[in-house]
């Protein structure tokens, strides 16, 4: 090891998906497209659960969320196993400084990630309060990332996470969950582009058009990470990587496991290594980022994590083998919600275990203009306990195929596969109904010591 190895900068946000020029949207984001431009973008890349937490603990650990116990949100009492060990702290055990910016999702106690330092404070929800609201929106998040840059206030090599609010809903005072349209300059709804698994209806054309003035915001604070980057000559010995947790927060997406919800934006450059815009188009889950990393990194990879590298893929060597498939779940979010899910490059089958809507609508999305259009036609009907659809006949995954004849073959096969990975990870979910994170508080009785 010696000092030549790259910093490295993780840009994640909210509820993005991959809600980005660059991946072929009809919005304008000019500064991440000239990061996908100068480095590599994955665009199959698809996260491990379709809600912040869970997700971004896979991300942070390399391993699904029901085996390192986030199969929750962390403000709703659930955080990483006892002994779980995160991407910060693999770097600051071999010699990188580590930094926390803007907010995290993964635990309640800060603490427990072991940075070396932590730059915002009220860096967990983004739902918490006004001033949380603030310190964490992206502009603001990145003006203190450019001051670090700036000013030098670091040892190499330096590892930094900056954690953007946007694109998550914010709760306004008539009780809807709208995008902030009053503090972004938002499109005209008549003017944007229809979401292709939706309706094309007034109300998600709203809330489409008021997304882009998050998305606009969001894409100012990268560049603005990026130009201080070129300033301090520091850009050639920077690893970038701008990624989000899960899908925009639309019914469909965000708390699904279509691929509205569980796609997400991967745009990495490094020196030498991801340079030239190179597109893959492989299929590569979020557990997959940190052992790349450590890969990169030449640092050993426990063979404890469930992700594999992608690092032989980026040098084309011809070594790398690629997923024949990748696994998604959800557990509990606002409400017991258990799907398990497998995707191949042409088939998506998912499990529910549980009597659920056909849709799920996560809280923020039920009570927000684009929910409250599809309540009644996504709500309240019961879902199917098995799903299968065909990506190449059913891109929008509208056509659930899982009876017809002639996919019995399919069926049979991935529901091996998806079952088979369960028993082989110890899935809860194959011993019964997984009882929520407070559920010592739930049943307990009070007593003269309460």
């Amino acid at each position: 090891m010696t000092d030549s190895r790259p910093n490295i900068i993780l840009m994640q946000c909210h509820d993005l998906g991959q809600y980005l020029g660059c991946y072929g949207t009809d919005v304008e984001t000019p500064r991440i497209d000239e990061l996908a431009e100068s480095g590599a973008l994955f665009e199959n890349h698809f996260v491990t659960a379709p809600q912040c937490s869970p997700s971004r603990g896979s991300f942070m650990t390399g391993r699904y969320p029901h085996v390192n116990g986030l199969m929750g949100l962390a403000h709703g009492n659930w955080e990483l196993e006892a002994g779980e060990t995160i991407l910060p702290q693999y770097l600051s055990r071999n010699g990188y400084e580590t930094h926390l910016f803007g907010l995290q999702h993964i635990t309640q106690d800060t603490d427990r990630l072991e940075y070396d330092y932590v730059h915002s404070e009220g860096n967990l929800y983004p739902g918490v309060s006004p001033s949380v609201h603030q310190v964490n929106r992206a502009r603001s998040v990145a003006d203190v990332v450019s001051g670090f840059l700036d000013r030098g206030a670091f040892e190499s090599p330096f590892f930094a996470t900056v954690g953007f609010f946007e694109l998550h809903r914010v709760e306004e005072e008539n009780g809807r969950f709208g995008f902030d349209g009053d503090r972004y300059d938002t499109d005209d709804p008549d003017e944007v582009r229809p979401l292709s698994y939706l309706p094309d209806r007034r109300g998600i054309r709203h809330d489409v058009a008021e997304m882009h003035g998050m998305v606009y915001a969001l894409d100012d604070a990268v560049g603005t990470i990026l130009d201080s980057l070129e300033s301090t000559d520091l850009s050639q010995e920077t690893l970038v990587i701008f990624t989000t947790e899960h899908g925009i927060a639309f019914p469909r997406a965000k708390g699904s496991c279509y691929d509205a919800g569980i796609e997400a934006a991967l745009v990495l450059r490094c020196p030498e290594i991801a340079d030239d815009g190179s597109r893959y188009d492989e299929l590569i889950s979020n557990v997959d980022v940190l052992p790349t990393l450590l890969d990169l990194l030449e640092i050993e990879i426990p063979a404890t994590l469930d992700g594999r590298s992608f690092a032989s893929m980026l040098s084309d060597d011809g070594a790398y083998a690629s997923h024949d498939h990748i696994f998604a779940e959800m557990t509990w979010h606002d409400m017991y919600n258990p799907v398990r899910a497998v995707r191949t490059d042409r088939y998506k089958y998912i499990r529910s275990f549980w009597h659920l809507p056909k849709v799920y609508l996560t809280k923020d999305i039920f009570a927000s203009e684009a929910g409250r259009m599809v309540r009644e036609t996504d709500g309240v009907p019961p879902r199917p306990y098995e799903e299968l659809y065909d990506l190449t006949e059913s891109p929008q995954e509208d056509e659930n195929v899982v009876y017809e004849p002639k996919y019995q073959e399919t069926r049979l096969d991935l529901s091996r596969i998806l079952r088979e990975w369960m028993i082989e990870t110890d899935d809860p979910l194959l011993n019964g109904p997984v009882p929520p994170g407070d559920y010592e508080e739930i049943t307990a009785w009070p007593s003269d010591d309460t």
